[in-house]
């Protein structure tokens, strides 16, 4: 599972296909039946990646709303007798279909199919290559930024891969997140109040980010918070501490783009702490779990060696052992949040089954979504 972003940078659906499995009708069922995967991503959508359209029996379609799944059919399945009947009634119940890759030689795609998904991990189309009436087209496997720009050009709107660790922009001079990493090193040290006050009133962007988090439906009491003291105060120096550390990723211009690195950051630190919590961690234990998720993505926003960057932070070293070098049981748990697929060695390495592993993802996820709506 996957997250999708348009052009602006904002998640609008999720990528599924199974890892290891074929993606059948077991598999979907699974998927899609308890816990609720559609309530977990909510407001977000789900595409299904499908290799035979002859798996969607009516048992399946029963778990799959056509208002919330779109189904991505790999356009080999065209070869098959009877695919395009299936793929016309398909629409007709009302479902969304994207056309995964060309069809094979010889045979041709039905005119109604008229939205595309494609594998791009090894090219991109040619540009303005997609018909731009009709979308939005999916461009997957999209790993770096020079084959994201290459994808926007042949008119893909949406976009899965690793390109979001490469889309970092640079802000102004870095100030403002330094300012932030000092912010975090006084929480640390349990510094007084009136000295994260005066790190506080030196920059108005994070001042933006607290006042508008701590007044926004996650924290209010229906008293508006006016001055600094009060937003430390009604969060928390725990909460605090904990919602510094994803607005190191928040946009540093609130009328800028979201920085897609911000989504994936909380998901990571959702992921550890929840799975932490599920084994009967301890608070404390759970807040380094959140805290190694969060700060794995730290070398990418700052472009600058890991190593370079924790020594300030002054870090337990299990979460220093986990962020340099992938050590302890953190560092294999951290393995796991970063796997594109979640195989079996890797769930082996931390101790963890597939099964609890998804439901810790289905509520990261949604706090994922959740974090990237409010900060």
């Amino acid at each position: 599972m996957s997250s999708i972003a348009n052009a602006q940078n904002e998640w609008v659906a999720l990528l599924l296909k199974a890892a290891g499995q074929p993606t059948d009708g077991a598999f979907l069922q699974a998927a899609f039946g308890p816990p609720d995967l559609l309530e977990a991503i909510a407001p977000l959508d789900c595409v299904v990646r499908i290799d035979d359209p002859a798996i969607l029996t009516p048992p399946v379609l029963n778990v799959l709303p056509p208002s919330r799944v779109l189904l991505a059919v790999s356009a080999s399945a065209l070869a098959r007798e009877g695919a395009g009947k299936a793929l016309a009634q398909l629409q007709q119940a009302g479902y969304r279909l994207l056309l995964d890759g060309d069809p094979p030689p010889g045979v041709q795609a039905p005119s109604t199919l008229r939205i595309t998904a494609r594998d791009c991990s090894a090219d991109a189309p040619r540009a303005i290559s997609l018909p731009a009436l009709f979308g939005p087209h999916l461009a997957y496997g999209v790993d770096d930024m020079a084959r994201f720009q290459a994808c926007e050009n042949a008119g893909f709107a949406w976009f899965a891969g690793d390109y979001i660790l490469d889309s970092v922009a640079p802000d102004d001079d870095g100030t403002s997140r330094r300012r932030m990493m000092t912010m975090l090193a006084l929480l640390a040290r349990d510094a007084d109040s009136h000295e994260l006050e005066h790190q506080l009133k030196q920059d108005p962007a994070l001042s933006y980010h607290l006042l508008k988090l701590v007044n926004s439906a996650a924290f209010t009491s229906g008293v508006p918070i006016t001055s600094f003291g009060q937003a430390i105060n009604r969060i928390g120096r725990r909460q605090l501490q904990r919602w510094l550390q994803l607005l190191l990723y928040a946009r540093q211009d609130p009328d800028g783009p979201p920085n897609l690195l911000l989504p994936l950051a909380a998901m990571r630190g959702g992921a550890l702490e929840t799975l932490c919590k599920q084994e009967g961690g301890e608070r404390n234990a759970q807040d380094l779990a959140f805290m190694t998720g969060v700060f794995s993505l730290l070398d990418r926003l700052f472009r600058t060696p890991m190593a370079q960057l924790l020594p300030d932070l002054n870090l337990p070293d299990e979460v220093n052992a986990a962020l340099l070098h992938r050590e302890g049981a953190l560092g294999q748990r951290l393995m796991l949040a970063e796997a594109k697929r979640a195989d079996a060695s890797t769930l082996a390495g931390a101790g963890v089954d597939a099964e609890t592993w998804w439901n810790c993802q289905l509520q990261a996820f949604h706090w994922a979504i959740q974090v990237a709506r409010h900060v």
